[in-house]
């Protein structure tokens, strides 16, 4: 049996990661905790953990733990991390994975030290749409990859006390957009079309009173050859979560990741595809990680891939922002 610890108790705990926990074969949520001491129990119960800890140290070094989910803002996953490498424990990070490259490097470090196994929550990977489209591209179904575009747009403006507040907060997130759904994009487009040599960016606070961005775009060359757009924002209206591939002999377009639904377009024919998800789209991250752990393996999505996602991020964000 696999005995997780759970550190975190936000929204994406409650609607998918806990559940994962449970959900993989062989694995037992042992424990949690939780910022908020007084609430640890009740959280505990309501995700079925049959302990909890007012205090995340405590837990990590839980000699019945075999591993930790690190679902916590993300100014602490690098100390998280690290505490749980030197306990022994291995490491399933929350996206991105840190503050900064330096802290990266640090977490790989420990986890390496420790002889534990690290990865990342970017769960896209395991996107039965993003294996296929993958597969195409390396089969060359649409020729040489030419251009790329995502569109990552979300509403998102939350009050002051509002639980998801410390999103637009840079000494916690470390960005808006860009880094807390752009990174998962970021690493759809490294993993599709291979590493980028060459960043530049426009970062911006256009509608929204906020200390981090509302919204950015990064131009990307990819060493490969290939060009490519990421788009995201807070501030409109209209939600979209796209990805458009254009190749010399054809082209993808997914209107919405999310739904599994893709065009493929080549020699002049067009037809459709459906992809959809797992109904928890963690679980397949999950139970990736923990066969890596068994197998002695590297995860699919290790720390490797998500120092390369911050390097990315901290180019984007070297360029100074624009503000109104």
């Amino acid at each position: 049996m696999f005995f997780w610890g759970l550190i975190g108790a936000g929204d994406i705990v409650r609607k998918r990661v806990a559940g994962a926990l449970r959900e993989c074969a062989g694995c037992t949520l042992a424990a949690v905790s939780r910022a908020q001491a007084e609430l640890a129990e009740p959280f505990a119960r309501e995700v079925g953990a049959t302990r909890w800890y007012p205090g995340w140290r405590d837990l990590v070094t839980d000699p019945d733990i075999d591993a930790v989910y690190v679902a916590t803002p993300v100014r602490f996953h690098a100390e998280q991390t690290i505490a749980a490498a030197a306990a022994g424990k291995h490491v399933l990070c929350e996206k991105p994975m840190a503050m900064d490259l330096a802290e990266c490097d640090r977490m790989i470090a420990a986890c390496r030290n420790a002889g534990v196994t690290l990865g990342l929550a970017y769960y896209r990977r395991f996107y039965p749409l993003v294996i296929r489209v993958k597969q195409l591209i390396d089969d060359g179904a649409i020729g040489t990859l030419v251009f790329a575009q995502m569109n990552a747009f979300e509403a998102f403006d939350p009050r002051p006390g509002d639980p998801r507040s410390w999103l637009v907060r840079r000494s916690e997130a470390g960005g808006g957009p860009m880094a807390d759904f752009g990174c998962h994009r970021l690493e759809v487009l490294l993993h599709l079309a291979g590493p980028i040599r060459r960043v530049s960016s426009l970062v911006s606070t256009i509608a929204l009173e906020r200390e981090v961005e509302d919204t950015a775009v990064a131009l990307l060359q990819f060493e490969r050859g290939a060009s490519g757009v990421l788009a995201v924002t807070h501030a409109a209206a209209d939600a979209q979560d796209t990805l458009d591939l254009f190749g010399t002999k054809g082209s993808i377009r997914i209107r919405s990741l999310a739904n599994g639904e893709m065009t493929l377009r080549t020699g002049g024919v067009e037809r459709s595809e459906s992809h959809p998800p797992a109904r928890n789209v963690h679980l397949p991250l999950v139970e990736d990680f923990v066969e890596a752990v068994a197998m002695r393996r590297t995860p699919a999505v290790d720390g490797q891939v998500g120092r390369a996602v911050a390097a990315i991020q901290d180019a984007i964000y070297a360029v100074p922002p624009s503000v109104r």
